[in-house]
């Protein structure tokens, strides 16, 4: 299981030589609507990385920014830029065509289309099932449709399909907190799971939805889940906020202040240092995390090497 932790461009150096990274078409795009500074610098962080795993299994899931493109109500980018896109920071996999809050058989019908292509272009595909607000069926026929497909290498689970299945995207934290664990369960228990990974499908977690712990709560599924990634652990030691031991892991709950990937330091330098060194830590929580509860004993050695890269 690999966890893909997620920078603002200045603070790059954060993630630095790890095996797996999640990267973000509009930080990559420099035509795009969004306003983002250090498209080139990001560009060639992520082409150095591809550079020194290129002997290692590595992994650079490029997502098409569905999530921050639909909560900023911008349109989503055109299917045939994206391979274009993961050219420049040597992706291995790429986010299909996904439509927050529509039909299933919208995402399903471009992914029909347009994974033939990606594949052809030596893409592994990842596909994110979706679902009209409210329609929980929907989903996991959505999510069916790829533990099926030959077309798919993953599947994402979304911190934002699930909720809105569930119609509970809007509601309180803990709906939305526990939304993926039952979806999880739901699916368990038709099968799906199974057949996810009978057919070779890798399990990615998209985002969290609150505190770390949300892995410790999803770990009775941990044979299923591949990868995962956030923001989460760097954006809230960057604005001073630290995990901790409680039950969802943030004491406040969740610092809803989306993330500015332009985000530089402007304190004075040793505010810079507590910052930066509170990223590292919640970066390091997460780890201690995924290796207790998701990797299992096995993994000590690597995980033990990957933390202290990281630190």
């Amino acid at each position: 299981m690999k966890f893909c932790h997620i920078a603002p461009v200045p603070h790059l150096d954060l993630v630095k030589n790890r095996s797996a990274h999640l990267t973000l078409a509009h930080l990559i795009d420099s035509n795009g609507p969004w306003e983002s500074e250090g498209h080139e610098e990001y560009i060639k962080f992520y082409q150095q990385e591809a550079a020194m795993n290129s002997g290692e299994p590595y992994v650079n899931i490029m997502d098409n920014s569905g999530f921050e493109l639909y909560k900023a109500q911008l349109p989503m980018f055109p299917p045939q830029e994206l391979l274009g896109l993961a050219e420049k920071v040597k992706a291995t996999h790429i986010v299909l065509p996904d439509h927050p809050s529509h039909p299933s058989m919208v995402g399903i019908d471009d992914a029909k289309i347009y994974a033939p292509q990606f594949k052809e272009a030596g893409y592994g595909t990842f596909f994110v099932p979706q679902s009209d607000i409210g329609d929980l069926e929907d989903l996991i026929t959505s999510f069916a449709w790829a533990a099926s497909s030959p077309l798919i290498d993953y599947i994402g689970i979304s911190i934002l399909a699930v909720p809105n299945a569930y119609n509970c995207e809007r509601g309180n934290n803990l709906q939305r907190f526990v939304s993926r664990w039952k979806f999880m369960n739901e699916i368990k228990a038709r099968g799906l799971l199974s057949l996810a990974k009978s057919n070779g499908k890798k399990i990615h977690f998209l985002g969290m939805v609150d505190g770390p712990n949300e892995i410790q709560f999803l770990s009775p599924f941990k044979r299923f889940i591949n990868s995962w990634d956030s923001s989460s652990a760097i954006w809230h030691g960057l604005n001073g906020y630290g995990f901790d031991d409680t039950p969802g892991g943030l004491l406040h709950g969740k610092f809803h202040m989306p993330v500015d990937f332009n985000h530089k330091l402007e304190q004075d330098k040793e505010d810079n240092e507590f910052f930066e060194k509170l990223a590292k830590e919640n970066m390091e929580w997460i780890d201690r995390l995924v290796y207790a509860y998701l990797w299992g004993l096995e993994a000590k050695v690597e995980v033990r090497d990957e933390i202290s890269e990281v630190a």
